[in-house]
């Protein structure tokens, strides 16, 4: 039985890494001035922070089709019996349901749908660990448990500069928006239940980065862990927060990804993030 990872664009998994483990990718799309984009195909994030720079109206973020899904696991199962498609969490886009929906349209193939309840590279973490024991020849069930496992222990918190992009997107509720105006805090965010939340309110970055760095510290005391810095359009800054965080903490693997343009238009640039798993 031979299986393939499906991703989504929003795990920002560089080119090379997908084609060296045969990932496949599915965009989602980013609409500027009437003009739409696939990310990570059309449009890379530094181009992307240029044009919506300022005060115009938010870029409008959208799914991939249901169709698109079906022509991938149309063409995939040619060659594959099993898919595994792991996307962002259900709970701010509809990318998941949409593969749900797609599989239920293929024949002849097990598609296997993943939530991974989050976004970015940690959704990335999950997408690598499963490629890895695809192209071992791990069978389906065993890599599906192998992502629960992991999830025991994924961890992500991310600030941003100006809660306004998560509230006018949909993607923060207002009353959770509205801790942002009291004394400028720089509340620290997460995923629970699937859906981005206030998870304690900092009054500056630097203490915000802090208190992400102590609660990575604390996870790093129990088990060696591998862990991402995720920035918007800040890569000098996450350079300087990985040395930092590597000196600190020996035990921790590091790599810098980014929020490209789909995530990015809800975070605003200038967001940063740390997200990190037991290293396998």
């Amino acid at each position: 039985m031979k299986t393939v990872i499906v991703t989504d664009s929003t795990a920002y998994l560089p080119k090379y890494i997908r084609e060296e483990l045969n990932i496949q990718m599915v965009p989602l799309t980013v609409t500027i001035d009437g003009e739409v984009y696939e990310e990570e195909i059309d449009i890379g994030t530094t181009e992307f922070y240029d044009k919506v720079r300022g005060e115009g109206p938010l870029p409008k973020t959208s799914q991939p089709s249901v169709g698109r899904f079906v022509d991938l696991f149309e063409t995939l199962k040619e060659e594959y019996d099993t898919v595994i498609s792991i996307h962002l969490s259900s709970g701010i886009s509809g990318t998941f349901a949409g593969a749900v929906q797609a599989g239920e349209m293929v024949d002849g193939l097990d598609v296997r749908v993943y939530d991974s309840e989050l976004a970015c590279y940690v959704q990335g973490f999950y997408v690598l660990r499963a490629a890895k024991l695809a192209n071992e020849g791990m069978a389906p069930d065993d890599i599906i448990a192998e992502l629960d496992e992991m999830k025991k222990t994924m961890r992500a918190y991310f600030m941003v500069d100006n809660l306004a992009h998560l509230q006018r997107g949909g993607r923060l509720s207002a009353a959770g928006a509205l801790i942002g105006g009291l004394l400028q805090v720089k509340p620290l965010l997460h995923f629970k239940e699937k859906v981005i939340v206030p998870f304690e309110k900092i009054r500056t970055r630097k203490k915000a980065l802090n208190r992400i760095a102590d609660m990575l510290a604390e996870d790093a005391e129990k088990m060696s862990l591998q862990a991402s810095i995720i920035h918007g359009n800040r890569l000098e800054e996450a350079e300087k927060w990985r040395a930092e965080l590597s000196a600190r903490l020996p035990n921790v693997q590091f790599t810098i990804s980014h929020f490209g343009p789909v995530i990015g238009t809800h975070l605003g640039e200038g967001a940063m993030g740390l997200g990190w798993v037991k290293r396998q």
